[in-house]
């Protein structure tokens, strides 16, 4: 087939979390040309009139859609497939609808509270009908659309005495980052992700990876923040270790996070592969962190592990995406 990737525009003085999509275009662009398939490669931006006249005059079968933003801005992720939706080419993973409510961290929450699923309590500024603030609890606070744990760090995590502490920390990190912000009860316990993909009778759960915090200090959050995933040198990138080494004794908490991860799937009208993280507290209770749809494929993210672990090859998996695309 003939086949568009398109991904986002980085510029040369990106952030490592931003050039990651060039890391994971070119790993899909080998795996496509491994199975036969003829590739272009085009930057997806807001010219949006520029775009579409560039997709339509490539004529791909199929556009493989690795984007995650569009001008820097992680709440446009659902642009690019609303776009080849208006022009009615096929593409790759979640459809519009479902990426926009997964991206938004609130949206995602509530709809899991709704359906029955556990997520844990949160706080908006202004919003008295959200779960009410456990006073002296720990709370992260996050960007309400940005991935990749942009914008975490130790320093996000914040012990309200009262709503008004948490209102004014909630909007002094709006004002640093620039992006709608809310508060989440921090969970403590242990962090897993487990990882779906699409075969032709159904789905996949891929084996569970457990995210390990080793050695951290006291006074030391363990969360999955911006430097354990991206920057190399710092404590937190080499103290926390991705394993899938889990004890015996774990199986009754694996089976019900597959079990919480293909209600997620059906909820959100998930397709071709995704991710759901989860915070286990210490009773074993697993609670939803987020639902992404269209994890990252690059060749070391979490990913591309569960799916090695599982003994699939990466070209397997990009044609089992593929493949889910087309029907």
């Amino acid at each position: 087939m003939k086949i568009l990737l398109l991904h986002d525009l980085v510029p040369d003085d990106a952030s490592d979390d931003a050039k990651d999509v060039l890391v994971q275009a070119e790993a899909i662009s080998r795996a496509l040309s491994d199975l036969g398939h003829r590739i272009t490669k085009l930057f997806f931006t807001l010219d949006i009139r520029d775009i579409i006249d560039a997709v339509r005059g490539a004529a791909p079968d199929i556009v493989f859609n690795l984007v995650e933003s569009a001008a820097g801005d992680g709440l446009l992720i659902f642009a690019a497939p609303a776009l080849l939706d208006h022009i009615k080419i096929p593409y790759t993973g979640s459809k519009t609808d479902a990426l926009f409510l997964t991206s938004n961290k609130l949206l995602s929450k509530r709809i899991l509270r709704a359906s029955g699923l556990p997520t844990p309590d949160w706080f908006t500024p202004g919003n008295g009908s959200e779960p009410s603030v456990q006073y002296h609890s720990p709370y992260i606070i996050k960007s309400v659309w940005e991935h990749a744990s942009i914008g975490l760090s130790n320093h996000s995590v914040v012990i309200p005495g009262d709503t008004t502490h948490l209102n004014d920390e909630i909007r002094s990190r709006e004002k640093a980052m620039g992006k709608d912000c809310f508060a989440e009860l921090y969970i403590e316990g242990r962090e897993f992700n487990l990882s779906l993909l699409e075969n032709d009778q159904g789905l996949d759960c891929l084996p569970p990876a457990e995210i390990r915090f080793i050695d951290f200090p006291e006074g030391k959050w363990k969360i999955l923040d911006y430097s354990s995933k991206w920057e190399k040198g710092a404590f937190e990138y080499q103290h926390t270790v991705r394993s899938f080494d889990l004890h015996d004794r774990d199986s009754d908490l694996v089976s019900r996070l597959k079990e919480i991860a293909r209600e997620c799937w059906e909820i959100f009208h998930l397709r071709g592969y995704a991710r759901v993280d989860f915070r286990v507290d210490q009773d074993e209770r697993p609670w939803v962190l987020e639902i992404n749809a269209n994890p990252c494929l690059a060749p070391d993210g979490g990913f591309a592990a569960s799916a090695a672990q599982a003994g699939l090859h990466p070209n397997q998996v990009v044609k089992r995406i593929l493949d889910a695309s087309l029907r």
